[in-house]
Formats: C-alpha cells, sequence, structure tokens
C-alpha cells in the first residue's frame, strides 16, 4: 500500500505545480490603488458570468504561454462593454487563451469605466492611465515573463478599441525623472489588434509613427464597422502597414467567434495569427553576435 500511495502524493505535487504554473497573475496597477483614487482600492468589483463592473483599482491578468512554445511576443487585452462594464470572459479570458495557443503572453486589463452610474473617471484621463501603466507594467516585467520589449502589442474589442487609440497614437515616453520606476518605461505599443472598435478610437490624422495594426469587423455592424473603414483611409495615407477585413456578416460583439453560426466568423482567429506570423510578430530576434 506504500507504493501506491506515495505514487499518489507524487503524482497530486506534480499536478498542483502544473496548475499553479497555470493559475493567472493579477497585479494591481499600482500597489496602493489608483493615483488620486488610493481610497477606493478596497471597494469590490462586481462581477456575473461574463461581465466585471465596479472597478476602482485596476488591475492586469497576466496568462503566460507554455515556455516551450512562447514566443517572446505579448498583447494588452482590452475588452470592450461600452465603457459601462467588461465584457471580461468572452472579450478578455477567451483571447488570452487563444494568444497562449500560439505563443503568445496575455494581458487582460481591467481599466476604469467612465460611462458606469456615477463614475468620476474620463477616457482622456484616468482609462488612459490606466493604458499606459498596462503597458509599462508589461515592459516592467519582461525578463521574468520572457517578453521582448520590442513585440508588445495591444488589442481592444469596441470600447475597448477606444482606450487603445488613447495609446496607439501618442510617442508613449515614459517620464525619466518619476519616482517609480515603471513609468520611466515607454507605453507606446509596437502593433494594435482592433475589433470592432468604437468611433473613439479614430483619430483625424494617424501619425507615419503609428503602430502597425490588424482591424476587422462586420459590415452589418452599423456602429464599428465604419471606424475600421476611416481608420483603413488613414493609416493608407500615413503609408503605415495595416491589413484590415470586413466581413459580410456578424454584427457586433461576435467576440472570438466560438459562438456565431457563421463560418466565416468561426475561422477569423486565423487570419490574426496569420497576420502576426507574416508580420514576424511571432518569430524571436536573432542574439547578438558574442564579441
Amino acid at each position: 500500500m506504500a507504493k501506491p500511495l506515495l505514487l499518489s502524493l507524487l503524482l497530486g505535487m506534480a499536478l498542483g505545480h502544473v496548475l499553479a504554473q497555470d493559475t493567472p497573475k493579477v497585479i494591481h496597477l499600482w500597489p496602493n490603488g489608483a493615483p488620486g483614487y488610493e481610497s477606493r482600492r478596497n471597494e469590490p468589483e462586481e462581477a456575473k458570468d461574463y461581465y466585471v463592473k465596479n472597478i476602482h483599482n485596476p488591475s492586469i491578468t497576466v496568462f503566460l504561454p507554455p515556455k516551450e512554445k512562447a514566443t517572446g511576443a505579448a498583447v494588452v487585452i482590452c475588452p470592450g462593454g461600452g465603457h459601462r462594464l467588461l465584457v471580461y470572459n468572452s472579450e478578455g479570458v477567451q483571447p488570452a487563451q487563444f494568444l497562449n495557443s500560439i505563443g503568445v503572453a496575455a494581458i487582460v486589463l481591467k481599466y476604469r469605466l467612465f460611462r458606469e452610474e456615477k463614475s468620476p473617471y474620463t477616457l482622456e484621463k484616468e482609462v488612459t492611465q490606466d493604458a499606459y501603466r498596462a503597458m509599462r507594467l508589461v515592459r516592467s516585467n519582461a525578463t521574468a515573463w520572457g517578453i521582448d520589449t520590442a513585440r508588445v502589442g495591444i488589442w481592444g474589442f469596441s470600447a475597448g478599441g477606444e482606450v487603445v487609440a488613447k495609446v496607439a497614437y501618442g510617442d508613449g515616453k515614459g517620464d525619466a525623472n518619476a519616482r517609480d520606476p515603471v513609468d520611466r518605461l515607454n507605453g507606446r505599443p509596437d502593433f494594435q489588434i482592433l475589433v470592432y472598435p468604437g468611433p473613439l478610437g479614430v483619430p483625424d490624422v494617424v501619425p507615419p509613427t503609428a503602430p502597425p495594426a490588424f482591424m476587422i469587423a462586420a459590415n452589418d455592424d452599423e456602429c464599428c464597422s465604419v471606424p475600421i473603414v476611416s481608420l483603413l483611409e488613414r493609416y493608407r495615407k500615413a503609408k503605415v502597414q495595416v491589413e484590415a477585413h470586413i466581413m459580410a456578416q456578424g454584427n457586433h460583439a461576435f467576440n472570438m467567434g466560438y459562438r456565431s453560426t457563421l463560418q466565416s466568423i468561426k475561422a477569423w482567429p486565423q487570419l490574426l495569427s496569420n497576420w502576426l506570423a507574416d508580420t514576424h510578430l511571432l518569430t524571436p530576434k536573432p542574439a547578438a553576435p558574442v564579441k
């Protein structure tokens, strides 16, 4: 009986080790709470089966791919939800799992919601602050998480695409004199992924320094197919690399396509995987020669 018991214990320990490695890690953007709102850091979030809201202590949840599959690329994911809630599972956890399956580290951002009832926040200030801080936190943990700091992108669904826009078109330079070393780092994404992005995410002009973009929406999405067309025109004028897909059907919020009956929508994540591969974002840079 001793040997089967020992074997069971060893198997249990090994399984526990695997589960511990696979458990996503939650990190608050600021250890003491968001600047100016530290007193609200302990207010509980409200979570249901598909959404999260009442976010006053913004955070990231880190999903790392298996080490043997990791490419060194990373993506911060901004779920949608109209800035009133976050569609956390379908536009956060599931995209993260997809990215992990192709060797990409995924970091899901819980940002503050400026349209939630009685919200004191704005898109221009606090929400933008959250997005920049998330990007910088990823780069600050690059060594520990096996990430190439030059291949850190950002992905937004719907309202999350409007969050992406707040960091995609600026220079993203950190504050060299900041007391917190995280705030000294670059917050600009190296590429962006936009899935039916909201209209507030279309700048008047796309600068030539804008990150390469992958964009997709359905033609029958009255809200958020137009931003794709507008952005495509601006990207082409700026001569910045872009790939855009307008699907014939799918409407809004098709997420990762898993629940759709449309073959084109079910298959769309492969288009993203192809783009990431073709633009060499999944290819680690060769090591510098030893002098």
